[in-house]
């Protein structure tokens, strides 16, 4: 399996455990609210970079495999882009909603 797809079905898995299918996220009793969702994603953001610094780090120190530091470089990339590409959909729905007559 290369890089890209392990990152990607990762990233799957941690999606699809967040919201399940058929159900509005918050709506549900004891579901996590929208807020709660971007908390959890800035933190997946921000956990897989401070890993792939990590593996950074030990790389350079001779501890860590090459082929390591690659893969969490790439999983912290894929969890920036999917973050960025959420901010810009919420942005893109905010100035929807502004342009809808009252």
């Amino acid at each position: 399996m290369s890089i890209a797809a392990a990152a990607a079905a990762k990233a799957y898995a941690a999606t699809s455990s967040i919201a399940t299918p058929g159900k509005t996220a918050g709506m549900e009793t004891g579901g996590q609210g929208f807020s709660q969702l971007l908390d959890q994603a800035l933190q997946t953001v921000t956990d897989t970079a401070q890993q792939a610094d990590k593996a950074g780090l030990q790389a350079v120190s001779g501890k860590a495999d090459i082929v390591d530091v690659v893969t969490a470089v790439a999983e912290s990339e894929l969890a920036l882009e999917t973050l960025v590409s959420v901010r810009d959909r919420v942005i893109s729905a905010y100035e929807e909603i502004m342009r809808m007559p009252i």
